[in-house]
């Protein structure tokens, strides 16, 4: 599966990072490459945590 990320500088540094269709999946970091790599971390964990509450099937886990 694949998920569009929204990358947005910080004012600070570094990126904020969410996935729109993830609701409330966001993470951050220090540079873009980063924000990316943590970007698909938050995503994979989202999913795990969805499948652990019986939301999702566990072959959509497999799949990525």
């Amino acid at each position: 599966m694949k998920f569009n990320i929204v990358l947005e500088k910080d004012e600070d540094g570094g990126y904020n990072v969410t996935a729109p269709a993830l609701d409330g999946c966001f993470t951050q970091g220090d540079n873009l490459d980063d924000a990316i790599k943590n970007a698909n971390e938050a995503i994979v964990c989202y999913l795990e945590g969805l499948e652990k509450i019986n939301q999702i099937k566990e072959t959509v886990i497999n799949f990525m």
